[in-house]
């Protein structure tokens, strides 16, 4: 067991290094997915001015208007999906690793704790009860933290899903 300020500060340090890795790793599949995007609605654009630019009359260029806009409501559907994916993906990364590392660190201060209260003058029980006490409380504390921002970020999921569900339905019903 570590027990050293040093090794606290190094796990603190290897959790911090950890972060930003996950959270590049992110912003890296991001602007990839991003460039990729682009590079498609250019290539499309493209694409269906050209066809557009070659329809005989008025009717044609509204019927071929239409028939062009479902591909592409379905390319930002799906861009979304994979943002959502992303997004999601790199959260959970994080969130374990921060659940790993809490219990990590529970259990080293609770070691910590306890060799300090065993070595505690006599008579002073009262004293390592209420410590017990308090190590208990705030480790609830944490806990319940950790489950009420995982329930927050599934209902936020949940929202972003639902309403792009309604949002592709919508669009598709306009179009």
């Amino acid at each position: 067991m570590m027990t050293k300020s040093q090794d606290f500060t190094k796990s603190g340090f290897n959790f911090a290094l950890f972060f930003a890795k996950t959270t590049f790793d992110g912003i890296e599949r991001m602007a990839l997915l991003n460039l990729a995007a682009s590079r498609s609605v250019f290539e499309t654009a493209m694409s269906n001015i050209s066809a557009l630019l070659g329809a005989k009359d008025v009717q044609a260029f509204v019927s071929l208007q239409k028939e062009l806009a479902s591909p592409s409501i379905e390319k930002g559907v799906e861009y979304s999906r994979n943002v959502i994916a992303i997004a999601a993906e790199t959260k959970d990364k994080i969130a374990k690793e921060v659940e790993t590392k809490v219990a990590e660190t529970n259990a080293k201060v609770s070691g910590l704790v306890e060799k300090a209260l065993a070595s505690a003058p006599a008579g002073s029980e009262v004293a390592v009860a209420a410590v017990k006490t308090a190590i208990k409380s705030a480790n609830d504390a944490i806990e319940g933290m950790n489950k009420a921002t995982k329930q927050a970020a599934e209902v936020a999921e949940a929202s972003v899903t639902a309403a792009t569900k309604a949002t592709i339905k919508a669009v598709t019903k306009a179009a």
